[in-house]
Parts: structure tokens; C-alpha cells; sequence
């Protein structure tokens, strides 16, 4: 389940990507099958470990192509071990609202990509995210949970003030959203709910099976409720005329 449009970023053999907080590895997967030489990044090394051996999998399986590199690096999003201007890509999908010095952040994502380069983030949508916070305490109250909750505007600001240009946003994921408020609503760890595990099937099975009746439900429902906003943004490589 991805959040990020990569069709967007252009990613494809030889292009230089790092997934910052990559947290289960969906997105670097997805770089490492276009050919992209990816690095996940995260500070938890039990679940990179995880994500390590997904990659080599998919290696050893010609998932990917062969001219393709993937590691994991373990590492803190506020000072990222990498020289000025390395990556063609950057992604940053579902990390800011858990992180409290997100100015760092965001300066850190923008410092490392390369002029011409692309930055996609993305973050939980302001409307479905308050309502979950509405409806539970324990959705957001814990250690390494959400702290904020973004307006699309002013995450925009953010970046901008680094200097980067946007460039395009959507919304994605509107079937998960009713399905966070339903979890909210009977206790988020309540996995037992009847209610909750027959969601849970209809979601994974429309990530299996990607039917048309869902798919097209998701068309319409992301611009409404769609849980997570997705902003792309560009860096100025100097050759670019005055706005």
C-alpha cells in the first residue's frame, strides 16, 4: 500500500533514493523494483532488520534489477549522515507528525537532496486525523505517536521556507479512514471487534485484489476523507528563470 505517487518522482534505474524513516520498507521496496539504488532509513534496527531481509529477498528473487542497490542504515532523522545534495529522491512518508523538532527535519530532507531533485511527503490528513484523535486518546497518546496534526498550508510553508518549490499534492487511503474512526471508536486495540476484523478483510483484500468496485470507491472518497495528504516539492538548480 503505497501513499507516495512514484510515477510522479520519476524514479528508475540509477536514481539515488533514500526512504527517511522507512518504518516496514513499503516505499523503499517499491524504489528498489524500479531500479533505484534506495536506502532505508529509520532509527528502530529491529524492524530495518526486517526490511533488510525483504530486500535481499527480493534480490535473490529478480524482483529487482540486478544494477539495482538497496541497505538499511540505522540513523536519526535530525542529523542524517549524508554529504549536502546526495539523493535524486527524497521520501518522508508518515515520520513528521511523530517527530516533535520537524523544522530540523524537513532542513535535514532538503539539505541532503540534490538541486533538480524531488521531495515527496506525506502526513495524515488534517479532518480524518482529528477526528480520530476525537474519538481516542490511545490513538495518539503514546511514545512515539503522533504529536501534531498538520493543515496541508501550512506543512506547504515548511518546506518552502527550505527554499524548495511545490509542485503537486493529493490526498490517498479515503477507505482507511472510516476504518481508523470505527478502531477509535471501540478501542484501538480492540482486534477483536467483529466490526473491525471484517474492515480489515475488506482492506486487504482490495490491496490483493485491487477490484474495480474498490479502486473506485478510493477515487472518490480520497479527495473527501482520504486519510494521508501527499506533497511533492522540487529544488532549484539555479538554471530555472525568475517566478
Amino acid at each position: 500500500m503505497l501513499t507516495v505517487d512514484y510515477d510522479r518522482l520519476g524514479i528508475g534505474p540509477g536514481s539515488a533514493v533514500i526512504d527517511i524513516g522507512c518504518g516496514a520498507g513499503r516505499h523503499s521496496y517499491e524504489a528498489y523494483r524500479r531500479g533505484a539504488d534506495v536506502i532505508a532509513f529509520d532509527q528502530n534496527a529491529t524492524e530495518l532488520a526486517e526490511v533488510d531481509t525483504m530486500l535481499q529477498a527480493m534480490g535473490q528473487a529478480g524482483e529487482a534489477p540486478a544494477t539495482a542497490k538497496a541497505q538499511v542504515v540505522v540513523g536519526d532523522a535530525l542529523a542524517l549522515p549524508y554529504p549536502d545534495s546526495t539523493f535524486d529522491v527524497v521520501i518522508a512518508s508518515e515520520i513528521l507528525e511523530h517527530i516533535p523538532d520537524d523544522d530540523t527535519a524537513i532542513a535535514e530532507m532538503a539539505r541532503v537532496l540534490k538541486p533538480g531533485g524531488s521531495l515527496a511527503v506525506t502526513v495524515p490528513r488534517w479532518l480524518p486525523e482529528r477526528i480520530c484523535w476525537f474519538l481516542s486518546d490511545a490513538y495518539h497518546a503514546n511514545e512515539g505517536g503522533h504529536i501534531r496534526i498538520y493543515r496541508a498550508g501550512e506543512l506547504r510553508g515548511k518546506l518552502e521556507a527550505t527554499g524548495l518549490r511545490f509542485r503537486f499534492s493529493h490526498h490517498a487511503h479515503g477507505l482507511h479512514s472510516p476504518f481508523w474512526w470505527l478502531k477509535c471508536a471501540v478501542g484501538v486495540d480492540n482486534t477483536e471487534n467483529p466490526a473491525v476484523r471484517a474492515y480489515h478483510k475488506l482492506l486487504v483484500w482490495d490491496m490483493m485484489r485491487r477490484p474495480a468496485l474498490t479502486r473506485t470507491a478510493e477515487a472518490v472518497l480520497d479527495p473527501l476523507v482520504g486519510k494521508s495528504v501527499a506533497l511533492y516539492f522540487e529544488k532549484p538548480d539555479g538554471t530555472d528563470a525568475p517566478a
